[in-house]
């Protein structure tokens, strides 16, 4: 049974120039409910595990909860003005316009930290004015972190792989970037291609297909190669996806409007626009780190393994953001198929780079106590889980209108996550009728007491 709502309208957000109402988020508050499935886990017995999660994480001293407010968005794939009314909702901006660049920060935006936790890209409506959002957030002059995704990660592989040499272990990447990617390819063709005349300096259709496509023996010639990165089965699924993808891109790519030389050409313009210097977009990748961590909250884009809690027990968050940095330029395929990679992949699959409950207790030793991550979309809100005895907040809800529409959402995608310094955490999304309020304090007293009972 929901709780009936409570009067704590003290942590909701104030939203400054716009009606809660008209942003479809809630106006009231509930204890976050723990015992229903789209909120707290699958199993039955999740509030047990969640209770038991804090008591472990207890024994390794008290929640530090940030001096800020932090604000947690993701999985924005591309949609602007999902970005700007989550920000809104959150009390973060005041728009004052109708365009995606119309907006200040208001008091609350100024005094907070805003994390954007990855897969800013892909799908749509419009990757380049949702960069654009983020550079004018950038410019307001917001505590801005932003984290890696997957989807972020895929493009500036691919366009490297292109323009590099080709080996078994790169020369797929482009087309792993798979269909999701020709939105954007698309939009930097007809902004960044067509209007400066960039399509005639590029290769003959056979040359652009040729270095697209990976070779005739990259199926014979990966397993090898890919033996020291790779477990058997990881191997064989990236194969098969591999094939799946090559048999559909360039029909996929022709619907968009895009033939392999338009296609080739926009990709050399995203080398320019996003990896050079002084390229339009290269704050993007330049802002970009793996993992963030304030207080007892560490943030990602997917999740985590054994190695990096490890990692980041014995020499701290700033090593694995070193590590980042040096990983995805100076040898990709290591990186995107390795532990760090795995933090913006990983779903915890049998494929996937493994969590243990050792992993889980060097992370608690570390002082984190909650991973707060996007990359498993929801649909009522967000949710609380445990994964090997380490508590997971699911945030992303779904925000863009592609997905949405994928999944049968009305509206266009709104809301956060907020971590409170007076101990709370605070999601609400236009999809759920209340703000879910997670207190740990009040958690663990009752986890105590649970324990104390046994």
């Amino acid at each position: 049974m929901m709780p009936a709502p409570e009067n704590t309208e003290d942590l909701l957000p104030t939203i400054l120039g716009t009606r809660a109402a008209s942003l479809g988020v809630p106006e009231n508050c509930v204890p976050w409910p723990l015992d229903m499935n789209h909120s707290g886990g699958s199993s039955p017995d999740q509030t047990a595990k969640i209770l038991k999660s804090l008591r472990k994480s207890g024994e390794y001293g008290q929640w530090r909860w940030p001096k800020r407010p932090v604000v947690f968005i993701s999985d924005l794939h591309a949609d602007a003005e999902s970005l700007v009314r989550s920000l809104v909702a959150a009390g973060v901006v005041q728009r004052h316009e109708n365009d995606a660049d119309g907006f200040d920060l208001t008091d609350f935006g100024r005094s907070c930290v805003l994390v954007i936790g990855g897969d800013c890209l892909d799908k749509g409506p419009s990757n380049l004015d949702l960069l654009n959002s983020l550079k004018k957030l950038i410019e307001t002059g917001v505590r801005l972190k932003l984290l890696a995704g997957n989807h972020d990660l895929r493009l500036l592989l691919g366009v490297r792989a292109l323009t590099s040499n080709r080996s078994p272990l790169t020369e797929h990447m482009f087309i792993r970037m798979g269909n999701k990617v020709l939105p954007l390819l698309r939009e930097v063709y007809d902004k960044h291609v067509a209007p400066t005349n960039a399509l005639e300096s590029a290769p003959d259709l056979k040359t652009c297909r040729d270095r697209i496509f990976p070779s005739e023996t990259w199926q014979r010639d990966f397993p090898e190669a890919a033996a020291d990165h790779l477990g058997e089965a990881a191997i064989q699924k990236e194969q098969r996806r591999l094939r799946k993808k090559i048999a559909t891109f360039e029909e996929a790519s022709l619907s968009a409007g895009l033939d392999m030389r338009m296609l080739y050409a926009a990709a050399m313009k995203c080398r320019e626009l996003f990896l050079e210097p002084d390229g339009l977009y290269a704050w993007f990748y330049d802002r970009m780190r793996a993992i963030y961590k304030n207080g007892s909250v560490l943030f990602v884009h997917a999740g985590l393994d054994d190695h990096i809690c490890t990692e980041i027990d014995e020499n701290g968050v700033s090593h694995i953001n070193q590590l980042f940095r040096e990983q995805v330029y100076q040898d990709p395929f290591t990186f995107y198929s390795g532990t760090v990679g795995n933090i913006m992949r990983t779903k915890y699959r049998t494929v996937d780079k493994q969590l243990s409950s050792h992993g889980v207790e060097r992370l608690h030793r570390a002082g984190v106590k909650i991973l707060v991550h996007g990359h498993v979309n929801r649909d009522r809100g967000q949710r609380l889980k445990t994964m090997k005895g380490l508590l997971h907040l699911e945030a992303d809800i779904t925000l863009d209108r592609n997905s949405r529409k994928l999944e049968g959402l009305k509206g266009i995608g709104t809301g956060a996550t907020i971590i409170l310094p007076n101990g709370n955490i605070v999601g609400f999304s236009n999809d759920f009728p209340y703000a879910k309020v997670f207190t740990p304090e009040v958690h663990m007293t009752k986890a105590a007491l649970q324990h104390h009972g046994t």
